[in-house]
């Protein structure tokens, strides 16, 4: 009997002592049946299965340039075999065949219920309202906490805020890829590559604006994913005229968050990055049964000076990206120890909070834009002339 276990759910140093000859397998979507994997596999005695890619193929209920999705399934694929894992495959369901190097293993989801029509994401009734993309990661939190802290962390945020807010927002299926540049120093951690996540990203609300919908929060519980996702707010804006697309840093970061910060905090600056005293105790508020305290090792030997330091919310006048290897010796960044249940309750209600208001400010920012452009403010006057004049003929 084949046992099948979530690869995210290991912590990087179980995946250093992984078999490389064992599968990983990278599905796109759920509902593959276990035993029709292990039959198309021979029957190994383990299967790691990465987490499923929620979107962007055809028949997914959101779709991108195959092309473009390609290249980012590729550069995940390849983190995996750049860390010597030799059996690697993309599951996927017929007909589709992606521009792929590694194997790919077509299977059919099961699908007791077969609904009439495929699946929209998001659902066209959810017009006007703020879309929220969460993106998390997949990437190493030290000695006691699993790959998948930041997906499990921003979905939580993001599913949250769109329940408080359900006449303003609405959540789509958190990513659990981004970027990581520090991907070779730890085992288990990938990368989408920068340019790549980018353009996917873009692509991705090129097809909603297609659609009609206009406004975004791309929401980020991962640090590496944010100068690109800066990045893709410009291009969106630049692109599409009439949209508002916004991002913000991480979570629990802005006034709000920060005063909750500082009023629980045990850890002095330089005790909250990553694996830290923060991300501890969401984990232990969210999914304790993926925390192994027994193993924390507090890391916070960051070679900090008055303009380039470690925390969570950063500060300093300087950006750099140096080896994660100068600084960590378990992944970490941060006091991992000083995490507690109650402190990450406190700390995702005041996450969830903050990006209620900004899906409020969001929408407030679009309606007020749009009125000024409908009634003819500056520049907007010929271009609404232009446009009208363009219809008659």
């Amino acid at each position: 009997m084949t046992h099948f276990f979530r690869f995210d759910h290991l912590t990087w140093p179980e995946v250093a002592d992984l078999p490389r000859e064992m599968p990983l397998i990278l599905p796109l979507g759920n509902g593959y049946q276990e035993a029709q994997i292990a039959k198309a596999l021979h029957h190994p005695p383990q299967i790691g299965l990465l987490p499923a890619f929620p979107f962007g193929w055809r028949g997914s209920g959101l779709e991108v340039s195959e092309t473009i999705l390609s290249q980012y399934l590729n550069n995940l694929l390849n983190s995996l075999q750049e860390d010597g894992f030799t059996r690697i495959y993309l599951l996927l369901p017929p007909p589709i065949d992606l521009e792929i190097k590694h194997t790919q293993l077509h299977l059919a989801p099961a699908s007791p219920q077969p609904t009439p029509t495929p699946p929209v994401l998001p659902p066209d009734s959810e017009r006007g309202k703020v879309i929220l993309l969460p993106i998390g990661h997949t990437e190493q939190h030290a000695y006691h906490l699993p790959l998948a802290v930041d997906t499990i962390i921003i979905e939580a945020i993001a599913q949250g805020a769109a329940n408080a807010a359900p006449n303003f927002g609405y959540t789509l299926p958190a990513m659990p890829y981004g970027v990581s540049t520090h991907r070779d120093s730890f085992a288990g951690t990938l990368n989408a590559g920068g340019r790549t996540f980018e353009d996917f990203w873009l692509e991705v609300i090129n097809t909603l604006v297609g659609r009609g919908f206009d406004k975004f929060y791309l929401m980020s519980g991962h640090g590496g994913n944010m100068s690109f996702l800066v990045n893709i707010t410009k291009y969106a804006g630049d692109r599409h005229k009439r949209i508002f697309c916004a991002t913000a840093f991480l979570h629990t970061a802005g006034p709000a968050g920060a005063a909750a910060l500082a009023r629980y905090r045990q850890s002095p600056i330089g005790g909250m990055g990553h694996a830290c005293e923060l991300e501890t105790s969401m984990m232990l508020a969210l999914r304790p049964d993926l925390v192994h305290m027994e193993r924390v090792v507090d890391d916070t030997d960051f070679i900090a000076t008055p303009s380039y330091y470690m925390d969570w919310i950063e500060g300093g006048a300087l950006i750099a990206n140096p080896p994660w290897d100068d600084d960590t010796i378990s992944g970490a960044y941060g006091a991992g120890s000083l995490g507690t249940a109650e402190k990450g309750h406190r700390w995702l209600e005041v996450a969830i909070a903050e990006k209620v208001q900004h899906i409020y400010e969001i929408h407030e920012q679009q309606q007020r834009r749009e009125a000024r452009r409908q009634a003819g403010f500056g520049h907007w006057r010929k271009k609404i002339q232009h446009t009208n004049s363009e219809n008659a003929v």
